[in-house]
């Protein structure tokens, strides 16, 4: 059976529809949710937040990969929205220590059920967007 072929016109058509949005306010909302979802989408007894990162981690090695994935997804979109490279820097060494420390067994697990790379990563990234878009800030508290 033949492989099915796509014109270069497709593709972009294609591409384009799959695109996600690049302005501050619709980055804002993609990293916010991203950020709840991996370090406080679940209420444990005693009053505390874990999301999927900690969950993922339990995982040996492809739980730590996809992990470190999602935290340079983090790194990527900072870049794209300006952030120095310094800040991308400290950024990738966040995800980095998280990746290494939550490979080593049961050790790891501990470490990235209390270690939230990500929460600091997405606020600094936010304080960035803040700081440079005025249309994604907040004012007393209440997104515009």
């Amino acid at each position: 059976m033949p492989a099915a072929t796509i014109s270069p016109d497709m593709f972009e058509r294609l591409a384009g529809s799959l695109a996600l949005p690049r302005d501050a306010r619709s980055v804002r909302q993609r990293l916010l949710f991203l950020e709840t979802l991996l370090e406080s989408a679940v209420r444990l007894p005693g009053n505390r937040q874990v999301g999927l990162d900690a969950f993922i981690g339990l995982i040996p090695v492809v739980g730590d990969m996809l992990s470190a994935s999602i935290g340079a997804y983090i790194v990527w979109e900072a870049r794209n929205l300006g952030l120095s490279r310094f800040k991308c820097a400290r950024m990738l060494g966040r995800v980095g220590v998280d990746a290494a420390l939550g490979a080593i067994p049961f050790v790891g697990d501990v470490f990235d059920f209390f270690y939230r790379s990500n929460t600091k990563n997405v606020k600094a990234l936010l304080a960035h967007i803040d700081k440079g878009h005025a249309a994604a800030m907040t004012v007393e508290g209440v997104r515009l």
